[in-house]
């Protein structure tokens, strides 16, 4: 039997490890445009502003290193069509299959704007992607990111840190609208602010300035002088090739039931590509993460494999690390739940992350959200240790502790890496003095 899985993503090359770690005898072959795989994407950033020494040490294995496991990967071949159980591949070979993974990903939104075709435009999603910025960054003095999320984010304080002029425009009258609400928000760009970095919010970008190559932006009718732009304004799910297929597309992208099995027999789908429910609201959404791709992934793997396993509604847990500043978010912000007439109650709490007394500890910031006596979700900003409190937050909120349980839970307790008084339950009791 043959398995063919369209797409190298963390998706697409889990599914296939997985699938070969509960069937031997399967014959399977991923199928990508990419000409690298198996690298992160979510470290793109790190290697621009230096961290990451370069663009090599994110590739964690080869196609070769997949032959080794009987994983076929051919690479630069784009999947044109897929019909009677077969595949067509862009150099005309159609290959028929048993089973189907369409892990075909997400695209960056460029939106309609002018000038968008000049030289030193750039998108942030590949390798290739990453490579052309740091080479053409060489000869910059300034340059503007659009979009604040936590790409656009993560790439404008490595500019800085490179030594280049940075400012930032974003149509949401906050960054990281997505999952941080407005106050925590601010936060976060006071902090980049004090770096140095500009920002314009509220106000999208009109033009950008050039004649052969970028000169400038246009924004709410005044110039500004860039030599370089970076498109970071989202991502939007790839479906062309699941419509082909005749598979069922939703609102947000190709329709599957909780085995990750869409519409059509023995095709499955993953990552960015798909429609999940939400945990909180029960509707349907995106979850653009690694870490959903890599869950989702080794579903389908053992679906295919046999093992009928489900995959849970998602709460999108979010962390992002810029510069200094751990950021992150999970579940509903009290701006979503203003939005859905959802009551909430808040508690928020600034803290330190080691007794006050021993050297090195920083703020920390904890928000949380409760619904019903129950966290339904949470944002957290500090200097350390804030992605094990986002998940701890996770598992709480998926196994519905109230917030009563929150506050005089068990926590491990040493001066050099916490405070007596978990920051978290602080949080939590301030809920209850509300009720």
């Amino acid at each position: 039997m043959r398995t063919i899985i369209i797409g190298s993503g963390a998706a697409g090359l889990t599914a296939a490890s997985t699938l070969r770690g509960y069937n031997e005898e399967m014959e399977i072959i991923v199928v990508t445009k990419d000409k690298y795989i198996a690298y992160s994407p979510c470290a793109i950033p790190y290697v621009i502003e230096g961290t990451i020494k370069s663009f090599e040490d994110i590739i964690m294995r080869t196609p070769e290193d997949y032959k080794k496991r009987g994983i076929d990967v051919l690479t630069e071949t784009e999947a044109k069509d897929v019909r009677d159980n077969k595949v067509e591949l862009s150099s005309g070979e159609k290959i028929e299959f048993d089973y189907l993974v369409l892990a075909t990903g997400s695209s960056p939104f460029i939106p309609p704007i002018e000038g968008r075709e000049l030289e030193g435009v750039f998108k942030v999603k590949s390798l290739e992607d990453g490579k052309k910025i740091l080479e053409y960054m060489k000869n910059c003095e300034k340059v503007a990111v659009i979009g604040a999320g936590a790409i656009g984010l993560e790439m404008a304080y490595a500019f800085k840190k490179r030594g280049l002029d940075v400012l930032v425009v974003e149509m949401a009258p906050q960054v990281l609208p997505r999952f941080l609400d407005p106050d925590m928000a601010e936060v976060v760009k006071n902090y980049l602010e004090s770096l140095g970095i500009k920002f314009i919010l509220s106000k999208p970008l009109e033009k950008i300035l050039g004649k052969d190559k970028v000169e400038g932006i246009l924004v709410d009718g005044q110039t500004y002088d860039v030599d370089m732009v970076i498109l970071a304004t989202g991502v939007r799910p790839n479906i062309e090739l699941a419509k082909k297929a005749g598979c069922k597309i939703g609102k947000y992208g190709i329709e599957v039931d909780e085995y990750l099995r869409t519409s059509v027999k023995n095709i499955y789908a993953a990552g960015d590509c798909v429609e999940v429910i939400d945990m909180i609201t029960g509707e349907k959404t995106l979850s653009p993460f690694g870490s959903t791709a890599v869950r989702q992934g080794r579903v389908v793997g053992k679906n295919i494999a046999g093992l009928k396993e489900t995959f849970p509604p998602v709460l999108n847990a979010a962390i992002s690390k810029i510069g200094e500043l751990e950021v992150g978010g999970v579940g509903l912000t009290a701006v979503a739940a203003n939005l859905k007439r959802i009551p909430i109650n808040i508690g928020k709490v600034k803290a330190l992350s080691r007794a006050r007394y021993y050297p090195g500890g920083r703020e920390l910031i904890i928000k949380l959200v409760a619904k019903d006596n129950l966290v339904v979700g949470g944002q957290i900003i500090g200097y350390e240790r804030v992605a094990e409190r986002i998940d701890l937050l996770s598992v709480a909120i998926t196994k519905k502790v109230s917030i009563k349980e929150l506050s005089t839970m068990e926590f491990c307790y040493a001066p050099p890496v916490k405070m007596v008084k978990e920051p978290i339950s602080l949080a939590a009791e301030k809920i209850l003095k509300q009720e």
